[in-house]
Order: C-alpha cells, then structure tokens, then sequence
C-alpha cells in the first residue's frame, strides 16, 4: 500500500474557513438554516465548522445534529453484520429549515441518498444541501452533487481517500491510498 498526501494540515485550514465563509453567504446567521453531520465521519468537519462559524466570524448560534443512516443504508442487508449503528443526535426540527448535509467525503452518492430518506423522520425541510471535505467526481452511482466542497479528487476505484482528524488521528491531512501492484 502506498500513500499521497493530497491536503496538508495547512492546506485543510485553508479549505474549513473558505467552507465557513461560504456557508454565511449563504446562510447569513443561520437562523433558518441547521447543519447536520453524517455519522460517523461528517460529524468531525461538522463540529470544526461550527466552531469556525462561532468563533471565527461571530455567528452566534449553529444548531449542529448528527444523523446516522445505517437502517437506511440500500446495502444493509447484504453487510449488516459488519455495519455498526452511530448515535443520531438532532434536538431540534428540521421543518421549514434549511439542511445541510456535511460528510468527509461523496464517492457514489448512496450515502446522501440514505441520509436523504433518514431526515424525513424529523420534519420536512425547505431546502437540503451538501457540504463535503472531498469530492471524487467520477464516481458516482447516483446523480448527486455537492453544493460545497473543499477539493475535488480524481482517483480510480481501487483507490481510497482518508480524511484525518486532529481529534482522532492527532494531524489534519487528506491522503490518497492505492494498493501497489508490482510490475512483472
């Protein structure tokens, strides 16, 4: 296996705080607007960019949820041994409000088509959007499209793209994976 640095930890800060300032030109103060992680991994950029929006450039409140779609996964019962279910927090209603859905990163698209069936247990909102860390274009197996984005990827199918967490893998980075195939 072998590894490509794809964004820096320089490189990542750069992208969060473009990613928030996007978010308030759209949203002003997010009064009408809520962000919601996708369990388990869009919950790390959700929560980073709450915290940019709130102490960065002074909004003052970011409602924040996290949603899990492992029940409403289309694969799940083929795999469901192997999934593990998350914890769905959302405390609020998402009625007459603007979603945005935050995951690290869109590859086929079937887990924003999952989450897409998973909020309607909390209301019905106006508009949903998708904010995602990385985009891999050509990979899609549902016409789904991010609103945001931070960079987008091209990688082949047999590649992986890891997104690090300073509060899990102790640095913020993006690499590439590829598994090494020896010539003969």
């Amino acid at each position: 296996m072998s590894q490509k640095l794809l964004l820096s930890p320089r490189e990542v800060n750069i992208i969060l705080h473009r990613l928030a300032c996007q978010l308030i030109e759209n949203h002003l103060d997010f009064s009408q607007t809520v962000l919601v992680g996708i369990q388990p991994r869009g919950i790390y950029l959700a929560e980073r960019l709450k915290k940019l929006l709130q102490s960065e450039y002074g909004i003052k409140k970011v409602p924040l949820g996290y949603l899990d779609i492992t029940f409403f996964r289309d694969d799940f019962r083929q795999h469901a041994p192997s999934f593990e279910a998350s914890e769905t927090r959302i405390d609020f209603l998402v009625d007459d409000k603007k979603v945005v859905f935050i995951d690290d990163v869109l590859y086929t698209g079937r887990s924003i088509r999952s989450a897409l069936t998973a909020i309607q247990s909390f209301g019905r909102p106006t508009a949903i959007e998708l904010l995602v860390l990385i985009d891999r274009r050509f990979s899609r197996h549902l016409p789904i499209q991010p609103d945001y984005y931070g960079r987008q990827v091209d990688a082949i199918n047999d590649e992986k793209v890891r997104v690090h967490w300073q509060e899990v893998q102790n640095e913020d980075a993006v690499y590439l994976i590829s598994k090494n195939n020896p010539q003969p």
